[in-house]
């Protein structure tokens, strides 16, 4: 009788098991969830030979918080070809994602700022752009660009045609809030006091390094604060 039983106790206690696991039984309802609310649509426009992530951290923070993000892969993302190029391409990125007239913020880093601005203010970006950041991004060139030999290089050195030209046509940006940040401290935007632009509100913060500001609580933070005011 006793050996009869052990199967018998075996079962009950492996039901038991799998009982406390799954206290509930499974239920499966033919309703679909409904899409979380969107409450902003983001762009992230990556720096000079990156691929956007540098971006994962800001992402993950923004989709937390129901914003919906576009990390778009500017190529060649070492700037052959040029500054406009890339923007022509940044503008197909984001039709493509949103079509041409869904309302977008844009974040930009580095690089990334120039070639936004470039979209916003000669490609038509603005009419669609509620707010516009840049993070250490050369506004009035960097002395670094005299050390790569490529066209979008060379457009990011101070005095260049093209920096002149995004100067001259900033007024196509209307009223939109335009946030700058910057750190004293950027080895990469030198001198660093170029990423001050006179149509933005100007942040500084000081991370260590050029890519720290892009991960950096405060500034990720400060934007998160303005993004969805």
């Amino acid at each position: 009788m006793k050996h009869r039983l052990l199967p018998f106790l075996a079962a009950l206690l492996a039901a038991t098991g799998v009982q406390a696991r799954n206290p509930e039984p499974l239920r499966v309802s033919n309703r679909s969830m409904p899409p979380p609310e969107i409450s902003k649509r983001v762009v992230l426009v990556h720096g000079f030979l990156e691929n956007g992530s540098a971006f994962t951290l800001m992402r993950k923070r923004l989709e937390a918080k129901g914003c919906e993000c576009l990390v778009v892969k500017l190529k060649p993302s070492d700037g052959r070809g040029g500054l406009e190029k890339l923007a022509a391409g940044l503008k197909r990125d984001i039709d493509a994602k949103y079509g041409p007239t869904r309302p977008i913020s844009v974040i930009a880093f580095s690089m990334g700022g120039v070639v936004s601005r470039e979209y916003l203010q000669n490609l038509g970006g603005a009419k669609r752009c509620e707010k516009f950041f840049t993070i250490s991004s050369p506004h009035h060139g960097t002395l670094a660009a005299w050390l790569y030999p490529t066209q979008g290089v060379e457009e990011m050195r101070p005095g260049s045609p093209f920096l002149k030209r995004l100067a001259s046509t900033e007024s196509e940006l209307g009223d939109m809030p335009v946030v700058s940040y910057r750190t004293p401290l950027d080895l990469i935007i030198v001198p660093a006091d170029s990423s001050v632009w006179e149509r933005a509100e100007n942040v500084s913060h000081p991370a260590l390094l050029h890519p720290f500001m892009v991960t950096s609580h405060t500034v990720l933070s400060d934007i998160e604060r303005r993004l969805l005011d």
